[in-house]
């Protein structure tokens, strides 16, 4: 018998079309997405239109509500897997959002486009096709939430978007994909042993992002703290090291109860407290900001939503995001 799969339509370039020299929302939904002959003969597909908005349109009270939808169409409705199509300029972050808080482990397949539907050799069509033979794959079971396009799988904690307009624009840096879609075969090359659940009754909307830079004086974490945001990533250098005058503030931030994640501009590689000099990641710890082993902001302020779900308190907080790092705080020498 064909799985059932529900594909759970957002938006994105994959439900848009050529409008003179711009690019927009197809004024019929995303009806197209289904428009797939080949598709139907894999899978037993329904399509369900949850909205119809550009990538940057979304919002954390959206990926909230989809994953209220997702897991109420997996396990109440029994269906076998879910593919969901959304934009590429936040699909990761959404994917992220997912794979931290859904409660059902059958496979959730997240898939997009880079070409609009008007577009020569638009590639929607086939990575809907190619998510839907993974979401039907019983290797994908307790996979996490994955991504794929361009005939590649990729773990939702580990993707990406690395390119504006390349179709091979998705990537895990440090980690590769977990497999491909080769013809109709779904091969998985490895599974993803950093992917964890965390389970939330509501999340924290208010967490900003802000970036450093040389001579970053912290006028503007200042005034974003301000601003009445309940957590902040900031986006350091390297190993997660900031200019000097940036790191009493961060102190004073974190004093007044409000968290503070540190993470990397780097693609690659571990947030760590190597460096002791004022700004360093050692000296950011120890007065009390919380440094994220995964160095991408955009992935540790969804991280950060959902653990504020959950407790306030820094130090709880930092368990979620230094597991292993190792060392009381307190030990750090400056």
């Amino acid at each position: 018998m064909k799985k059932r799969i529900a594909i759970i339509s957002t938006g994105g370039t994959i439900a848009m079309v050529k409008k003179g020299r711009t690019v927009v929302p197809y004024d019929k939904g995303n009806a197209l997405v289904t428009d797939i002959p080949e598709l139907h003969e894999i899978a037993d597909v329904t399509l369900f239109e949850f909205s119809n908005v550009p990538s940057p349109y979304m919002t954390p009270a959206l990926m909230w509500q989809l994953a209220k939808v997702v897991d109420k169409v997996l396990e109440e409705e029994g269906y076998d897997g879910v593919v969901v199509t959304h934009g590429t300029d936040t699909l990761e972050e959404t994917a992220y959002f997912l794979d931290l808080v859904l409660r059902t482990e059958k496979p959730v397949v997240l898939t997009a486009s880079m070409r609009n539907i008007s577009e020569l050799s638009t590639d929607g069509p086939r990575n809907v096709l190619s998510s839907v033979m993974v979401a039907c794959a019983d290797e994908s079971h307790g996979m996490g939430v994955l991504v794929c396009l361009n005939d590649e799988i990729h773990a939702a904690r580990e993707v990406t978007k690395t390119y504006t307009s390349n179709v091979a624009t998705f990537d895990s840096p440090g980690y590769g994909p977990l497999g491909i879609v080769d013809e109709n075969n779904v091969i998985y090359f490895r599974k993803s042993l950093t992917r964890e659940k965390i389970l939330t009754e509501r999340i924290e909307e208010r967490v900003a992002i802000v970036k450093t830079f040389t001579g970053d004086d912290g006028s503007i974490l200042r005034a974003v703290h301000g601003m009445g945001y309940r957590g902040i990533v900031v986006e350091g250098f390297g190993r997660g090291n900031v200019p000097p005058q940036l790191a009493s503030t961060i102190e004073d931030i974190v004093r007044s109860g409000v968290p503070i994640v540190i993470t990397s501009r780097c693609f690659k590689g571990r947030v760590y407290p190597i460096y002791g000099y004022e700004g360093g990641g050692a000296d950011l710890r120890r007065r009390g900001a919380i440094l994220s082993e995964h160095p991408l902001a955009q992935k540790a302020r969804i991280k950060l939503m959902v653990v504020l779900g959950i407790t306030q308190d820094i130090e709880e907080i930092r368990k979620y995001f230094e597991k292993h790092i190792g060392g009381n705080v307190s030990e750090v020498e400056r």
